[in-house]
């Protein structure tokens, strides 16, 4: 789910000086390896990047783990918008590469690193409202790169968190490791990354049968949850796991759904997020288990009656390498519970 936040506004005097930098910054070799300039569609534009990048600025939380995990932590010069601890094995890693910002951090701040590449996760974020439109960076000779899980068979559109038009899976994920490992030149970590993910995925998906359960997944919000659609990340885990969604019913991403309505379709399971920023209400996994087992509409859920919650970061309900991490995690609890058959 995408983080909102607004984005700090420049004054045109440093627009400008901060253009000069920005373009140098991504003309800076004049010499490039085979198979570069590098053209590729990311979410609908054509992006060029003249050379691998050297001083890479991810500015999501799911770009930044697939950049570290394919071991180019050293040609990163910054990273934002976090909503969750880095993955474990990154830590170490991760800790070279300068935060910018917990949120979105601001244009200057993204310019100042003298950036030659730009990859972000979603498109609000370099869109009206994130951190800068994409056009701004092109314009200062930035490439900038979206994921597509955020656009392929996606309207996004209006100012929910979009719609999918068609069902994501992991191919999708797989072929944004493809895209990032093509534009540094590192194909051969990005294969061997995708070919442990699917590996574990279906050793996940063979451990249990779940057919007759119904998960739901509240990712954040007390007054106004915002629930899991049918197909984005959290159907992914749901169909490698064989279970139902309880909102299998709605194609938007995130729909906020009245707490009636939840309690209408009682979920045999409630995957909830944990998260660690602090933008809503009942962001970590605590704050949802006391709302759900003191308020009257929830308190008398089965799920919540026979304790069945299952905690997930943020970034294993988003599409991205973590996904994987949710189905392990989902797989393990159903164990847990008896309800794997």
């Amino acid at each position: 789910m995408r983080t909102r936040a607004g984005a700090a506004l420049l004054s045109a005097g440093l627009l400008l000086l901060t253009a000069c930098g920005g373009g140098s910054s991504a003309k800076r070799s004049d010499k490039a390896p085979p198979g570069y300039p590098l053209t590729l569609t990311a979410c609908g534009e054509k992006t060029e990047v003249p050379a691998p990048p050297r001083r890479a600025v991810s500015l999501d939380q799911g770009s930044t783990e697939i950049l570290l995990s394919l071991g180019l932590a050293g040609r990163m010069a910054g990273t934002g918008t976090w909503t969750d601890p880095v993955l474990k094995g990154l830590r170490k890693d991760n800790a070279k590469v300068p935060r910018l910002a917990d949120r979105y951090p601001s244009l200057e701040k993204v310019l100042d690193e003298e950036p030659d590449f730009v990859s972000a996760s979603f498109l609000y974020t370099v869109g009206k409202g994130g951190v800068a439109d994409r056009a701004k960076f092109t314009d200062l000779g930035v490439p900038v790169y979206v994921s597509p899980t955020d656009c392929a068979g996606k309207d996004n559109a209006g100012d929910d968190d979009g719609t999918r038009t068609k069902t994501l899976t992991m191919d999708t994920v797989y072929g944004e490791i493809r895209d990032l490992a093509r534009v540094f030149d590192v194909r051969g970590r990005g294969e061997k990354l995708i070919a442990d993910l699917k590996s574990r995925t279906a050793r996940a998906s063979r451990s249990v049968d779940a057919s007759d359960t119904t998960l739901m997944y509240w990712f954040a919000n007390s007054e106004a949850p915002y629930i899991a659609g049918c197909c984005g990340a959290p159907g992914i885990i749901t169909r490698e796991l064989g279970a139902k969604n309880a909102f299998a019913d709605t194609r938007e991403e995130w729909p906020q759904i009245n707490w009636e309505t939840v309690a209408d379709r009682d979920p045999d399971v409630l995957v909830v997020g944990d998260l660690t920023r602090r933008s809503q209400s009942a962001e970590s996994a605590r704050q949802k288990i006391e709302f759900l087992e003191s308020h009257p509409a929830t308190k008398n859920l089965t799920a919540v009656r026979k304790k069945r919650y299952v905690l997930l970061s943020g970034q294993a309900l988003n599409p991205t390498i973590r996904t994987v991490d949710g189905i392990e995690q989902v797989a393990a609890g159903l164990r847990r519970f008896g309800l794997a058959k």
